[in-house]
This record gives structure tokens, C-alpha cells and sequence, in this order.
């Protein structure tokens, strides 16, 4: 068989977007890549997928599963056929990203002082009292030019007509970019001139950006202030990134035990002594960063680093507290937040979002739950849901009787169609559901947005879950011009 019939049997399911097929016919973007694909045989391909196999393993791009009982760390798995966006659907999504930090900041900056938009009932005070990621303990700090929002990755998915939702902003310690340049790196070993042939936006300068955005925290005005990575340690999923972005960055890359405290500044152990830390890029939870003021049993974090960020002796990327505008249950509220402090329509949309404390909504939800995914409102990685089209009377009654208990903690939504695009699995072109991750740095000079981000896929035939933790696999996404 040739590559041209394999192209010629791609069928995706009527009703869903699918992002290289419409009605029959290649959309223009895609065109490049499948004229290249019909340059190549099927064992060229096959060749190809197992040499980014190779790739990866060789790199050590691994994840850990938490769920196995052993842990066992995976290699990631990873699609050879790019996802490709245009230029001007980027431009739209790169619009509505940045209009959504700017809300989500003033957002951050007012429920932890002023709490206007509680007093004008935007939002309702018990959504926050109740939130377990609202941190009194960080109400009145004063973070460098009001940003708290520094690194955010904020899913997106498109639905059966092409359009992009907002499906969950992640602004606390957000995973995966990484993978978006290892998977860039890897495509430029596979189909080196087509990359430039078909004009592919560059994602490669993530870490300098990174870098100069935390660079511009300092609270020292030197010219050269000491930037490091904190990391929970070796046996945590993203320790790979960690170690990744801290050598792109030039950064040193540190563990709790080798920060002290001393006069309400932040030090670092070196042989040739103690040396001062003006920023900290975090990639540790809330809860653990200061067993003084948390979890008095952590071992990850550094006593006392909450009295040096309060008196403005050391900058913290993301800001402590963040997890209130992350909230799945806060989310719903997001476009209210636009319309609040900015006075604009939302540019990108939220997903329809039923709240479950709300009697009305609850009572919606259990009438059609079997069209509806139910979420945990502070899980993540794909634990914690409900997929109504694939559960058991008893998964659904177990469901119901933990959202009776509990209804703050859960929120429902329908299930949305997610768009699909050709996977080269088993030698054949498949369609499978994507969803999309862009990474988004928020500094003094605004918000700078890499054109791509992360793709994530569902590998499971007919799965909607994309979440690695969970059987997905990634793809490398081109913004083309």
C-alpha cells in the first residue's frame, strides 16, 4: 500500500472537526505536509516514528505515572505528524490568552488586597472562603509590577465547528514545555525541509524569554542577579523539565536543603560560601514551599522563604496563592472577571460550566449525566472525572452521592466533540482527539506567547482524555505563516 491510499482511507467521524479533512478535501495548511508524506513510503515513515522513539529514549524525555503503584517513569509518547495552525487562527488565540492573563492578574491582585469584585457581587465570597487554594497567609504582598501570573499554560480545545475554547487555566506551577521543544528538536531530525518550506514559527527562544522574564523580577537593581529553579527533587513527574530549563537557562537548579534564611533573605549554599537569591522560578506547590506557615511536615521547601517574599527580598515565579484563579470552580467566572476589569467581551470562550452547590444546575446535571464530564474541582491530570458517555449506573450513582456531600468540589460541563487530526499509528493515519497547551510569560513588558505549544493527544481510539498520566502522547504543533 501506498502512502497516498493511506491518506485516501483517512476517515474521520462525521460531526467532529478534524483539522487536515474538510468535507473531503485537505485544508490548505496541511497541504505541504502531505505532499511530503507521499515523498515518503510507508517503511519511511515507520523508520522515521522509530527513530523518534530512539530519540526520546536516548534523551531520557520521561513522565512518571503515579497511579501504577511502582511509579514507573514512561517515555513520552510521541506522534511524528505535526499539528499545524495558521497564522491567523494563531493570531486569534494569542489575543484571547492575553486579554485572559490580564483579567486573571488584576483578578489575583484584587481578591488578595481590595476584594472589589466580591463587594460588587461579580463573584459570590463564599466561591473564594471555600476555596482550599485561597492563602490568607498571602493577602497583602506586594509582588514585583503586580504581576503574579508569570508562567501560565492555558488549555484550549477546539469543538465540532472549528472554534477554540478555553478549557482550564493552569497559572500555579504549569508542565509540559519541555516536551514542546524536545518535540520541535525531534521534528527537525525528521522532516528537516519542510520545516522550512512551510514557514514554521520558531519556539526555540522559550527559555531565554523564560529567562529574561525572571531576570526583570529582581528586586536587587543589579546587573547580573542570581536566578534559580526550585525543585520538589528527583522522584517528582516533571523532574526531566526541571533539570531541562534550568540548563537551557543557565540557572542553577536547587532542592529546598540548599537554600537558608537569614534576615529575611534568601541564600544559597556554594563551595566558596552563602550567595544571595533575588529569584526563585518555583516548581514546588504552595503547600509545601514553607513548612513554617503550611505543612509543617514538608521536607521539600525552605523554612521562613514566606517572611523574605512578604518583606520583598526575593521574587517567587508563579506568585504564592495562585491556585484561587485556577479553581475549576472559579473558572466559570473567568468571563466575568473580562467584562469586570476590562470591560470587553471575552475573545475566547469557557466551556458551558454547571456549577454543582448551585441546587438549579445540580439537578440539570444528574438529568443528563450521561452527556456531561464531571470534574473534582482541584484534581488535575485527568484523575478525579467522570466521563458520562463511557460510565456504569454505578459510577454514576457513586458520583451523585459524592456531589450531594460535596458540591463545592465538583463542576460539570458537555462533553465537547474534541477536533481530531491524522496520528501514523500502526502504519495507518488515524484520527485522534488533540487538545492544545500554549505557554504564555507574563513581565513588565507585557505577555509573550510561544507560537504552538503543546499538543497533547489521545491515543485511545475514540478517548477524549489526553492527559499523559492518563495514555496520551504529544505532538509537535506548527504556527505557519
Amino acid at each position: 500500500m501506498s502512502v497516498e491510499q493511506l491518506i485516501q482511507q483517512y476517515a474521520p467521524k462525521p460531526h467532529q472537526f478534524d483539522e487536515m479533512l474538510h468535507a473531503g478535501s485537505i485544508r490548505e495548511p496541511y497541504e505541504k505536509l502531505v505532499s511530503t508524506m507521499k515523498d515518503n513510503s510507508i517503511e519511511n515513515l515507520q523508520l522515521k516514528d522509530k527513530l523518534a522513539s530512539e530519540l526520546f529514549m536516548n534523551q531520557g524525555i520521561t513522565f512518571t505515572v503515579y497511579s501504577d503503584n511502582a511509579g514507573i517513569e514512561r517515555i513520552f509518547p510521541f506522534d511524528i505528524l505535526p499539528r499545524i495552525i495558521t497564522a491567523a487562527e494563531w493570531a486569534h488565540v494569542e489575543k484571547g490568552i492575553e486579554q485572559r492573563l490580564k483579567a486573571l492578574n488584576l483578578f489575583l491582585k484584587d481578591v488578595y488586597s481590595e476584594q472589589q469584585i466580591i463587594k460588587d457581587q461579580i463573584i459570590p465570597a463564599e466561591l473564594i472562603t471555600t476555596c482550599p487554594h485561597y492563602l490568607r497567609e498571602a493577602a497583602g504582598i506586594k509582588v514585583p509590577h503586580d504581576i503574579y501570573v508569570h508562567i501560565s499554560g492555558i488549555d484550549l480545545i477546539r469543538g465540532e465547528d472549528g472554534t477554540f475554547y478555553i478549557l482550564e487555566d493552569n497559572l500555579r506551577t504549569p508542565s509540559g514545555v519541555s516536551y514542546m521543544l524536545e518535540n520541535r528538536e525531534v521534528t527537525k531530525r525528521l522532516f528537516p525541509e519542510l520545516l522550512a518550506q512551510a514557514n514554521v514559527r520558531m519556539v526555540g527562544n522559550y527559555p531565554l524569554l523564560l529567562h529574561n522574564n525572571l531576570m526583570a523580577l529582581s528586586p536587587r537593581q543589579i546587573s547580573n542577579p542570581t536566578v534559580v529553579l526550585l525543585t520538589p527533587g528527583i522522584y517528582n513527574s516533571a523532574y526531566y523539565e526541571h533539570t531541562f530549563l534550568a540548563r537551557q537557562m543557565g540557572i542553577q537548579l536547587v532542592e529546598g536543603r540548599d537554600l537558608l534564611i537569614e534576615n529575611h533573605k534568601v541564600y544559597m549554599k556554594t563551595t566558596s560560601g552563602l550567595k544571595q537569591v533575588d529569584v526563585i522560578y518555583r516548581r514546588i506547590d504552595d503547600e509545601y514551599i514553607d513548612p513554617l506557615l503550611f505543612r509543617p511536615d514538608s521536607m521539600l521547601g525552605v523554612a521562613g522563604i514566606m517572611s523574605a517574599y512578604r518583606k520583598g527580598t526575593v521574587a517567587l515565579a508563579n506568585a504564592v496563592g495562585n491556585g484561587v484563579a485556577d479553581d475549576k470552580a472559579v473558572y466559570a467566572y473567568v468571563p466575568a472577571m473580562i467584562k469586570y476589569y476590562l470591560n470587553e467581551e471575552p475573545i475566547l470562550p469557557n466551556v458551558p460550566t454547571y456549577q454543582m452547590s448551585n441546587e438549579e444546575e445540580r439537578k440539570y446535571v444528574f438529568e443528563n449525566m450521561h452527556r456531561m464530564v464531571v470534574k473534582r474541582t482541584n484534581q488535575s491530570g485527568g484523575y478525579g472525572m467522570l466521563m458520562g458517555n463511557k460510565a456504569s449506573d454505578e459510577e454514576f450513582q457513586k458520583f451523585k452521592d459524592e456531589i450531594n456531600k460535596h458540591p463545592r468540589e465538583f463542576i460539570a460541563q458537555p462533553i465537547i466533540q474534541l477536533s481530531t487530526v491524522p496520528c501514523f499509528i500502526d502504519g495507518k493515519l488515524q484520527p485522534r482527539h488533540v487538545d492544545l497547551r500554549p505557554y504564555a510569560l507574563c513581565g513588565p513588558d507585557g505577555v509573550k506567547i510561544v507560537p504552538g505549544g503543546l499538543t497533547r493527544v489521545a491515543l485511545r481510539e475514540g478517548s477524549l482524555v489526553v492527559n499523559s498520566s492518563q495514555g496520551g502522547g504529544s505532538k509537535d504543533t506548527w504556527v505557519v505563516d
